[in-house]
């Protein structure tokens, strides 16, 4: 295939369909019936309702697809014409599927940051509709010498054609000359009809009539942090926390949770997430495991925010000061590690904006204001921002506050319950903020319906929560996984924690160390980002009674772990949390959201899914393929056939090849149909790697 003008290593972008970049004028300049000559209806990436714009992240494989057709028996091409945010023009042709849908599709991977112009053009494919009648008539004796000169006359077209290079304008002279000849025999006429060469200059350099224009359209590439990541979650006033004779903890400071950083490095984390680290309320202050009654010492809940010690712009007094935060983001970033700090708009009641602004919150019958409540959950030491009585004042204060934070050194905000906010807000906000700041990554936290979740992500949110926690069955995340990786791919980019303060499900509660190994494998491997919150590798799991959380809850008290010691006595996940993270940063694959595919297993406890990056796509310029395979039984052995559609990476079905274990380093010879024994006790998954034969 040929290759556009400069070599794809300068362009911004990687591409298996590049074809060389001319200009395509439409068929019919003026419309006046809304379908085209030829339609180019439900084009992808696209926002499925509103008028949002879909994204990407640097480094992203995209696919480009669009259903066309035209009546009759012409067959037709469709290419997409990119145009980055510096100005670099392609072309790239697009292939149909055997979907039985007209659906053309192509995958580009997207190199530069910014804003993307991308239009869909289909046209009549006259070199296409001439070669599959003359590869059947010919062969047939029907129309031979009928179908030799429609095709001597379209090389005749071709080869006068400019932008071609001479060698080939030489050649298509020649064939026609060639079909012409009554020396050339038909057999030798079909030689010229299958020669794979010439197919080829007409696969670069379509012969195109009836051309359509689709509308132009836009595709936001974000950083590839915005989709990329390893995340790990830590309350810095429990790092470097100490217990005192009486029974009271000293907290943690930035200076010590400073000293928590290699390992957090060490383990492979690239963004480290801080609850609220401004000051905490005293007025209805919680005590130990939610409840209203506070003993000596207890530190209260980080998201009651602000004090007489100030609001959302200060830091707690037992953390340091603001020097000392920007002092730990310096910190962090000399450990490769971004600090992600969270943002929760809302008040403690003896917050500054209670007294200065009592009009952005609800005042209830009785002349008392309306804490936050979750039900059955109450947040007595909480009271949410009503948005509705002064937006432009909140509007501008929450903006001051986050710029103050940016200019702090921090880019990655985790946004608390935005669900519970107006939608208009967050696009107002995110947008604003990524005028100045476009490398500013949010994270949505929001655990609520479909609609909501999906609506924050196209409204703006480069990041959200899911429902990954409460999908455990193997049906249940084959079809969730599936969902994100080929539905809302277009604009929701999920992070996949395993745990948080807040959630502790029963899989975990109830499923041994076992479950901690499955649900962290499934997360590193599923999605390019994934986020674990501190005490998972100690296996935290013993619940609040009736509830999904964890007993002793750190939101609410001082953590005091022994790291060391439980690495020491080999009782911590942290070892395989290491090694899934150095999986993830050798195997690109692995940094793809929309490249998996489910494949199958005998077993309904036996999940199976692949993650592939074709050679031209891949930043390595190799190919990449990788199986997991993973037993989401926690309590038992579970052996079965697997059965893996092969085609998905260039391997023909039957065909051996050989595989590589990335946990434990065992090889094999697999094919389409293997067996597999996964022991939750010992090992539940395999990650395996194809090798390139």
């Amino acid at each position: 295939m040929a290759s556009s003008s400069r070599s794809q290593k300068s362009r911004p972008w990687r591409s298996a369909s590049s074809i060389p970049v001319r200009e395509a004028r439409e068929w019919q300049s003026e419309r006046t019936t809304v379908s085209r000559r030829v339609p180019l209806v439900k084009p992808r990436p696209a926002v499925p309702w509103g008028d949002f714009t879909p994204t990407a992240f640097e480094g992203e494989v995209v696919p480009f697809a669009v259903t066309s057709f035209r009546e009759g028996h012409d067959r037709i091409g469709v290419q997409v014409r990119l145009t980055s945010p510096s100005g670099d023009v392609s072309l790239h042709r697009l292939a149909a599927l055997e979907d039985g849908f007209d659906t053309w599709q192509t995958h580009v991977a997207l190199l530069e940051q910014g804003v993307w112009g991308f239009r869909f053009e289909g046209f009549t494919d006259d070199f296409a509709t001439w070669h599959h009648a003359a590869s059947v008539k010919i062969a047939a004796g029907v129309d031979t010498a009928l179908m030799r000169e429609m095709g001597a006359r379209l090389f005749d077209r071709a080869a006068r054609e400019r932008n071609r290079p001479v060698g080939q304008r030489a050649r298509l002279r020649e064939a026609a000359a060639q079909l012409r000849s009554e020396s050339v025999a038909d057999h030798g006429a079909l030689e010229i009809v299958d020669d794979a060469v010439i197919s080829g200059y007409f696969h670069d350099r379509p012969l195109m009539s009836l051309t359509t224009l689709g509308d132009e359209r836009r595709l936001l590439v974000e950083r590839e942090r915005a989709g990329v990541g390893a995340w790990y979650e830590f309350f810095p006033r429990s790092e470097g926390a100490k217990r005192r004779r009486d029974g009271t903890v000293r907290s943690g400071t930035f200076r010590t949770a400073a000293r928590r950083l290699p390992a957090v490095a060490k383990m492979g984390f690239q963004v480290l997430y801080l609850p609220p680290i401004h000051p905490i309320g005293h007025i209805n202050r919680k005590g130990r495991n939610n409840t209203l009654r506070t003993e000596p010492g207890d530190p209260g809940s980080p998201w009651a925010i602000g004090s007489e010690a100030g609001g959302h712009d200060a830091v707690h007094p037992d953390l340091g000061r603001l020097a000392d935060f920007r002092a730990f983001v310096r910190a962090a970033r000399a450990e490769g590690i971004e600090v992600a700090l969270d943002l929760a708009l809302q008040a403690a009641p003896d917050h500054p904006w209670v007294q200065e602004h009592p009009e952005w919150f609800t005042t209830l019958p009785d002349g008392s204001i309306a804490y936050a409540e979750n039900p059955p959950k109450k947040y007595q030491d909480i009271y949410p921002v009503n948005f509705d009585n002064d937006p432009e004042g909140i509007r501008a204060e929450v903006l001051r506050v986050v710029r103050h934070w940016i200019a702090q050194g921090v880019r990655i905000f985790r946004v608390d319950n935005p669900h519970t906010k107006p939608l208009q807000f967050w696009e107002w906000l995110i947008a604003k903020v990524s005028t100045d700041f476009p490398d500013v990554v949010f994270l949505a936290e929001a655990f609520t319906r479909p609609a909501p979740l999906q609506s924050l992500a196209a409204a703006g949110f480069q990041q959200s929560y899911t429902y990954f926690t409460w999908r455990n069955s193997k049906a249940e995340l084959e079809e969730f996984l599936s969902g994100l990786a080929h539905e809302t791919d277009d604009f929701l980019r999920p992070n996949l924690f395993v745990n948080t303060p807040d959630i502790l499900t029963e899989y975990l509660q109830f499923g041994g160390r076992p479950a901690y190994r499955i649900r962290a494998a499934i997360a590193a491997t599923a999605a390019p980002t994934y986020g674990v919150y501190a005490g998972y590798e100690l296996y935290e799991n013993v619940a609040r009674p009736g509830s999904e959380e964890n007993i002793d809850n750190e939101k609410y008290e001082y953590k005091v772990r022994d790291w060391a010691g439980a690495e020491e006595r080999g009782d911590s996940l942290a070892p395989f949390l290491t090694r899934l993270n150095e999986i993830r940063a050798a195997h690109p694959a692995l940094r793809q959201l929309r490249n998996l595919s489910i494949h199958w297993s005998d077993d309904d406890a036996i999940l199976v899914y692949v993650k592939h990056l074709d050679a031209a796509l891949s930043p390595t310029g190799k190919s990449d393929t990788v199986i997991v395979v993973v037993n989401v039984d926690p309590h038992s052995v579970r052996q079965t056939l697997v059965h893996l559609d092969t085609r998905v990476w260039g391997v023909t079905p039957g065909d051996a090849f050989d595989v590589e274990d990335l946990i434990t380093g065992e090889t094999w010879t697999w094919t389409d149909h293997n067996f597999v024994m996964l022991d939750a006790f010992r090992e539940p998954v395999h990650i395996l790697h194809v090798k390139e034969s």
